[in-house]
Protein backbone atom coordinates (compact mmCIF):
# COMPACT_ATOMS: atom_id res chain seq x y z
CA UNK A 1 0.00 0.00 0.00
CA UNK A 2 3.13 1.85 0.13
CA UNK A 3 3.22 2.57 -3.43
CA UNK A 4 -0.31 1.01 -4.13
CA UNK A 5 0.73 -2.32 -6.37
CA UNK A 6 -1.86 -4.28 -4.59
CA UNK A 7 0.74 -7.28 -4.10
CA UNK A 8 -0.80 -10.09 -1.29
CA UNK A 9 1.60 -10.97 1.76
CA UNK A 10 0.73 -13.48 4.44
CA UNK A 11 1.26 -12.50 7.94
CA UNK A 12 0.74 -14.53 11.30
CA UNK A 13 1.02 -13.94 15.10
CA UNK A 14 2.97 -16.29 17.04
CA UNK A 15 1.04 -17.82 19.74
CA UNK A 16 3.44 -17.66 22.45
CA UNK A 17 4.92 -14.21 22.18
CA UNK A 18 2.89 -12.13 20.26
CA UNK A 19 5.07 -11.34 17.36
CA UNK A 20 3.30 -10.46 14.03
CA UNK A 21 5.83 -11.78 11.56
CA UNK A 22 5.70 -12.43 7.56
CA UNK A 23 5.11 -15.89 6.75
CA UNK A 24 7.51 -15.59 3.84
CA UNK A 25 9.47 -13.59 3.12
CA UNK A 26 10.51 -12.28 -0.71
CA UNK A 27 13.59 -13.73 -2.09
CA UNK A 28 13.80 -10.02 -4.09
CA UNK A 29 13.60 -7.43 -1.08
CA UNK A 30 15.54 -4.94 -2.95
CA UNK A 31 12.71 -4.47 -5.54
CA UNK A 32 10.89 -3.13 -2.30
CA UNK A 33 13.18 -0.28 -1.88
CA UNK A 34 13.05 1.85 -5.17
CA UNK A 35 15.31 4.79 -5.56
CA UNK A 36 12.92 6.83 -4.22
CA UNK A 37 12.27 4.80 -1.06
CA UNK A 38 11.22 8.07 1.57
CA UNK A 39 14.94 6.91 3.62
CA UNK A 40 17.25 6.54 0.55
CA UNK A 41 16.43 9.48 -1.59
CA UNK A 42 18.67 12.21 -2.29
CA UNK A 43 17.75 14.78 0.43
CA UNK A 44 20.00 17.74 -0.78
CA UNK A 45 22.34 19.76 1.39
CA UNK A 46 20.42 21.08 3.84
CA UNK A 47 21.20 21.77 7.17
CA UNK A 48 18.70 22.11 10.49
CA UNK A 49 18.21 25.99 11.22
CA UNK A 50 19.90 28.09 13.73
CA UNK A 51 16.76 27.58 16.35
CA UNK A 52 16.78 23.89 15.62
CA UNK A 53 20.45 23.45 16.25
CA UNK A 54 20.77 25.56 19.25
CA UNK A 55 17.85 23.12 20.66
CA UNK A 56 19.61 20.19 19.17
CA UNK A 57 22.36 21.38 21.39
CA UNK A 58 21.08 21.37 24.23
CA UNK A 59 19.03 18.66 24.23
CA UNK A 60 22.32 16.46 23.27
CA UNK A 61 24.82 18.32 25.76
CA UNK A 62 23.31 21.17 27.83
CA UNK A 63 25.62 23.99 25.56
CA UNK A 64 23.79 27.02 24.26
CA UNK A 65 22.65 28.89 27.86
CA UNK A 66 19.89 30.71 27.65
CA UNK A 67 18.81 31.09 24.12
CA UNK A 68 19.76 27.14 23.63
CA UNK A 69 17.37 26.81 26.62
CA UNK A 70 14.43 28.59 25.07
CA UNK A 71 14.81 27.20 21.32
CA UNK A 72 14.56 23.59 22.94
CA UNK A 73 11.39 24.69 24.49
CA UNK A 74 10.34 25.79 21.47
CA UNK A 75 11.43 22.97 19.50
CA UNK A 76 12.05 19.96 21.96
CA UNK A 77 14.29 17.03 20.42
CA UNK A 78 12.96 14.22 22.35
CA UNK A 79 16.16 11.64 20.75
CA UNK A 80 18.74 13.50 21.59
CA UNK A 81 17.35 14.17 24.98
CA UNK A 82 17.23 10.67 24.92
CA UNK A 83 21.03 10.15 24.20
CA UNK A 84 21.95 12.33 26.83
CA UNK A 85 20.09 10.80 29.94
CA UNK A 86 21.35 7.59 29.19
CA UNK A 87 24.56 8.85 28.93
CA UNK A 88 26.26 9.60 25.72
CA UNK A 89 28.66 13.01 24.83
CA UNK A 90 29.96 14.41 22.45
CA UNK A 91 33.15 11.99 22.00
CA UNK A 92 31.28 8.95 22.23
CA UNK A 93 30.94 6.58 19.35
CA UNK A 94 27.54 6.01 17.59
CA UNK A 95 26.52 3.36 14.90
CA UNK A 96 23.03 4.18 13.36
CA UNK A 97 22.38 0.52 11.48
CA UNK A 98 20.33 0.88 8.78
CA UNK A 99 20.77 4.85 8.62
CA UNK A 100 19.41 5.56 5.14
CA UNK A 101 21.05 8.52 3.41
CA UNK A 102 22.12 8.88 6.57
CA UNK A 103 19.71 12.50 8.01
CA UNK A 104 19.76 11.44 11.45
CA UNK A 105 23.84 10.82 11.75
CA UNK A 106 23.62 14.45 10.02
CA UNK A 107 21.46 15.59 12.89
CA UNK A 108 23.98 14.18 15.48
CA UNK A 109 26.97 15.62 13.80
CA UNK A 110 24.91 19.42 13.62
CA UNK A 111 24.41 18.66 17.25
CA UNK A 112 27.76 18.17 18.35
CA UNK A 113 28.65 14.39 18.55
CA UNK A 114 31.61 13.80 16.47
CA UNK A 115 31.87 10.59 16.10
CA UNK A 116 28.44 9.35 15.13
CA UNK A 117 28.40 6.89 11.27
CA UNK A 118 25.44 4.93 9.94
CA UNK A 119 25.48 1.96 7.70
CA UNK A 120 22.58 0.96 5.74
CA UNK A 121 22.46 -2.24 2.87
CA UNK A 122 20.41 -0.49 0.43
CA UNK A 123 22.61 3.00 0.43
CA UNK A 124 24.19 3.39 -3.32
CA UNK A 125 27.03 5.28 -1.93
CA UNK A 126 28.86 7.30 0.31
CA UNK A 127 27.29 10.13 2.42
CA UNK A 128 29.78 12.79 3.38
CA UNK A 129 29.13 16.26 5.50
CA UNK A 130 31.71 18.28 5.92
CA UNK A 131 34.41 16.30 4.06
CA UNK A 132 33.68 13.60 6.41
CA UNK A 133 31.79 10.50 5.44
CA UNK A 134 29.22 9.86 7.70
CA UNK A 135 27.39 7.31 5.80
CA UNK A 136 28.07 4.46 3.72
CA UNK A 137 26.88 0.83 2.20
CA UNK A 138 27.04 -1.67 4.33
CA UNK A 139 25.77 -4.52 6.70
CA UNK A 140 26.40 -4.96 10.93
CA UNK A 141 28.41 -7.64 10.01
CA UNK A 142 31.08 -5.84 8.35
CA UNK A 143 31.31 -3.12 11.71
CA UNK A 144 34.82 -3.27 13.61
CA UNK A 145 33.76 -1.22 16.70
CA UNK A 146 33.74 -0.32 19.71
CA UNK A 147 30.57 1.73 19.89
CA UNK A 148 29.11 3.11 23.11
CA UNK A 149 25.97 3.15 21.04
CA UNK A 150 24.61 1.14 18.14
CA UNK A 151 21.17 2.49 16.94
CA UNK A 152 18.03 1.06 15.11
CA UNK A 153 15.87 3.31 13.81
CA UNK A 154 13.14 1.65 12.59
CA UNK A 155 15.27 -0.83 11.03
CA UNK A 156 15.70 -3.76 12.74
CA UNK A 157 11.72 -4.69 11.28
CA UNK A 158 13.47 -4.92 8.26
CA UNK A 159 16.00 -7.30 8.60
CA UNK A 160 15.57 -10.94 8.38
CA UNK A 161 17.96 -12.59 10.87
CA UNK A 162 17.20 -10.46 13.94
CA UNK A 163 19.28 -12.66 16.43
CA UNK A 164 22.21 -12.83 14.05
CA UNK A 165 21.89 -8.78 14.31
CA UNK A 166 21.17 -8.10 17.83
CA UNK A 167 24.45 -10.55 18.63
CA UNK A 168 26.40 -8.86 16.43
CA UNK A 169 24.99 -5.42 17.90
CA UNK A 170 25.71 -6.58 21.62
CA UNK A 171 29.55 -7.25 20.36
CA UNK A 172 30.10 -4.17 19.26
CA UNK A 173 28.85 -2.56 22.56
CA UNK A 174 31.13 -4.14 24.99
CA UNK A 175 29.99 -4.28 28.86
CA UNK A 176 29.26 -0.69 29.27
CA UNK A 177 27.20 0.51 25.77
CA UNK A 178 24.06 0.46 24.86
CA UNK A 179 21.47 -0.71 22.11
CA UNK A 180 18.77 1.93 21.17
CA UNK A 181 16.08 0.15 19.30
CA UNK A 182 12.78 2.26 17.70
CA UNK A 183 10.31 -0.14 16.27
CA UNK A 184 6.67 -0.54 15.31
CA UNK A 185 5.35 -2.93 17.88
CA UNK A 186 1.64 -5.01 17.62
CA UNK A 187 1.15 -4.00 20.72
CA UNK A 188 -1.09 -1.33 20.07
CA UNK A 189 -4.59 0.42 19.90
CA UNK A 190 -3.58 1.02 15.93
CA UNK A 191 -3.19 -2.34 15.12
CA UNK A 192 -6.44 -3.84 17.03
CA UNK A 193 -8.51 -1.47 15.24
CA UNK A 194 -6.74 -1.82 11.86
CA UNK A 195 -5.47 -4.86 11.42
CA UNK A 196 -4.33 -5.55 7.42
CA UNK A 197 -5.14 -1.59 6.54
CA UNK A 198 -2.13 -0.78 9.62
CA UNK A 199 -0.38 1.63 8.04
CA UNK A 200 3.11 0.31 10.01
CA UNK A 201 2.64 -3.23 8.93
CA UNK A 202 4.09 -1.62 5.40
CA UNK A 203 3.70 -5.58 3.83
CA UNK A 204 6.64 -6.59 3.08
CA UNK A 205 9.39 -4.36 4.20
CA UNK A 206 8.66 -4.96 7.56
CA UNK A 207 9.30 -8.73 8.15
CA UNK A 208 9.23 -8.41 12.17
CA UNK A 209 6.50 -6.53 13.83
CA UNK A 210 7.30 -7.42 17.41
CA UNK A 211 5.23 -7.15 20.17
CA UNK A 212 6.56 -5.58 23.60
CA UNK A 213 6.94 -9.12 25.23
CA UNK A 214 8.70 -11.08 21.62
CA UNK A 215 10.79 -7.89 21.97
CA UNK A 216 12.43 -8.35 25.87
CA UNK A 217 12.64 -12.19 24.78
CA UNK A 218 15.11 -11.30 21.89
CA UNK A 219 16.93 -8.87 23.86
CA UNK A 220 17.79 -11.65 26.39
CA UNK A 221 18.30 -14.56 24.31
CA UNK A 222 21.45 -12.18 23.18
CA UNK A 223 22.71 -11.44 26.86
CA UNK A 224 20.51 -8.05 26.54
CA UNK A 225 18.03 -6.29 29.33
CA UNK A 226 15.64 -3.83 28.71
CA UNK A 227 16.77 -0.59 30.85
CA UNK A 228 14.21 1.83 29.43
CA UNK A 229 11.27 1.47 26.99
CA UNK A 230 9.12 4.59 25.98
CA UNK A 231 5.79 5.21 23.10
CA UNK A 232 6.89 7.35 20.80
CA UNK A 233 4.32 7.20 18.47
CA UNK A 234 2.64 9.64 16.78
CA UNK A 235 -0.84 10.87 14.53
CA UNK A 236 0.53 8.47 11.80
CA UNK A 237 -0.92 5.73 12.82
CA UNK A 238 -3.90 6.97 12.62
CA UNK A 239 -4.56 8.90 9.04
CA UNK A 240 -2.42 6.56 7.41
CA UNK A 241 -3.91 3.79 8.11
CA UNK A 242 -7.19 5.96 7.82
CA UNK A 243 -5.93 6.78 4.20
CA UNK A 244 -5.47 2.76 3.90
CA UNK A 245 -8.84 1.79 4.51
CA UNK A 246 -9.92 4.35 1.70
CA UNK A 247 -7.61 2.42 -0.69
CA UNK A 248 -5.09 5.35 -1.22
CA UNK A 249 -1.78 4.28 -1.39
CA UNK A 250 0.73 6.15 0.77
CA UNK A 251 2.25 8.25 -1.99
CA UNK A 252 -0.97 8.37 -3.78
CA UNK A 253 -1.55 12.57 -4.71
CA UNK A 254 -5.14 11.82 -3.42
CA UNK A 255 -3.52 11.47 0.06
CA UNK A 256 -2.53 13.62 2.92
CA UNK A 257 -0.13 15.64 2.40
CA UNK A 258 1.61 19.07 1.24
CA UNK A 259 -0.50 19.16 -1.70
CA UNK A 260 -4.13 17.64 -0.97
CA UNK A 261 -5.54 17.90 2.34
CA UNK A 262 -7.40 14.45 3.06
CA UNK A 263 -8.25 15.46 6.47
CA UNK A 264 -8.61 18.87 8.30
CA UNK A 265 -6.97 20.44 11.04
CA UNK A 266 -9.52 19.39 13.99
CA UNK A 267 -9.10 15.38 12.44
CA UNK A 268 -5.36 16.11 12.88
CA UNK A 269 -5.51 17.33 16.17
CA UNK A 270 -7.80 14.34 17.21
CA UNK A 271 -5.52 12.14 15.63
CA UNK A 272 -2.19 13.69 17.54
CA UNK A 273 -4.60 13.77 21.08
CA UNK A 274 -5.43 10.28 20.65
CA UNK A 275 -1.49 9.08 20.26
CA UNK A 276 -0.54 10.89 23.14
CA UNK A 277 -2.93 9.51 25.04
CA UNK A 278 -2.31 6.01 24.06
CA UNK A 279 1.81 6.73 24.55
CA UNK A 280 0.74 7.74 27.98
CA UNK A 281 -1.13 4.25 28.46
CA UNK A 282 1.79 2.11 26.72
CA UNK A 283 -0.86 1.45 23.61
CA UNK A 284 0.82 3.25 21.05
CA UNK A 285 2.03 1.63 18.02
CA UNK A 286 5.55 2.36 18.35
CA UNK A 287 8.15 2.25 20.94
CA UNK A 288 11.83 3.45 21.77
CA UNK A 289 13.55 0.98 24.05
CA UNK A 290 17.26 0.99 25.34
CA UNK A 291 18.78 -2.42 25.68
CA UNK A 292 21.96 -2.71 28.29
CA UNK A 293 24.12 -5.84 29.02
CA UNK A 294 23.04 -8.32 31.81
Amino acid sequence: MMYGSGERFDYFTCADCGCLQIADIPRDLARHYPAQYYSLAPAGDRRMSWRRRYAARWEATRQGGLLGWLCAAVKPNLELRLLREIGLGPDDTILDVGCGRGDRVKMLAEAGFRRAEGIDAFLAGEVTLAGRIIARPGRIEEAAGPYRLVMFHHSLEHMPDQQAVLAHARRLIGDDGRILLRVPTCSSAAWREYRENWVQLDAPRHLYLHSRESLRLLAEQQGLRVERMDDDSGSFQFWGSEQYRRGIALTDPRGHGKAHRLFDKAEMKAFARRAEALNRKGEGDQVSMVLAPR
